[in-house]
């Protein structure tokens, strides 16, 4: 059973309608290669059932949400983006200057999780986000601090 059907089995034992639409959108966010708006989600539907409504999308991503089969992750161009929970935890770390992206590994940010449920009795959902900040080419000692550190380990 491939990955999308056995989500589309999981639904169908929540009681919930197998519906063309929602299969298609399920398809579409298995077979991503990445993040994907709802937008961009929308508009590969369409090409296939040409009146879906931007509104069915939005149901569908929201009770997979619901489920814990998807992500919802902000990367900061004012898009929310979805990608499969299967796909891995992973983060983002975003300067908030420049736009670049770099990949948090979840193992850095995994003992925060317990240390949330002890001290506020939260259990909170690491699966996916983006943290931003500024990288170290656009902090304002970024550049000269990485080449005096590098002057610094060649003279040793």
């Amino acid at each position: 059973m491939t990955g999308h059907a056995t989500i589309a089995e999981s639904l169908r034992e929540e009681g919930y309608r197998l519906t063309p639409q929602r299969m298609m959108i399920l398809a579409i966010i298995y077979d991503s290669e990445g993040h994907l708006s709802a937008e961009e989600i929308h508009q590969r539907v369409r090409q296939q059932y040409p009146f879906v409504d931007i509104s069915t999308v939005y149901r569908t991503l929201n009770l997979l949400k619901k489920l814990r089969f998807i992500t919802e992750t902000d990367l900061g161009d004012e898009c929310v983006r979805y990608e499969l929970v299967d796909k891995g935890r992973h983060h983002h770390l975003i300067c908030r200057q420049c736009g670049a992206s770099f990949a948090l590994e979840h193992e850095l940010l995994a003992p925060l999780a317990p240390r949330l449920l002890e001290k506020y009795g939260f259990a909170a959902d690491l699966d996916h986000f983006a943290i931003f900040g500024l990288c170290q080419q656009c902090r304002p000692e970024g550049p000269a601090l990485a080449a005096k550190k590098g002057q610094q380990h060649g003279d040793a």
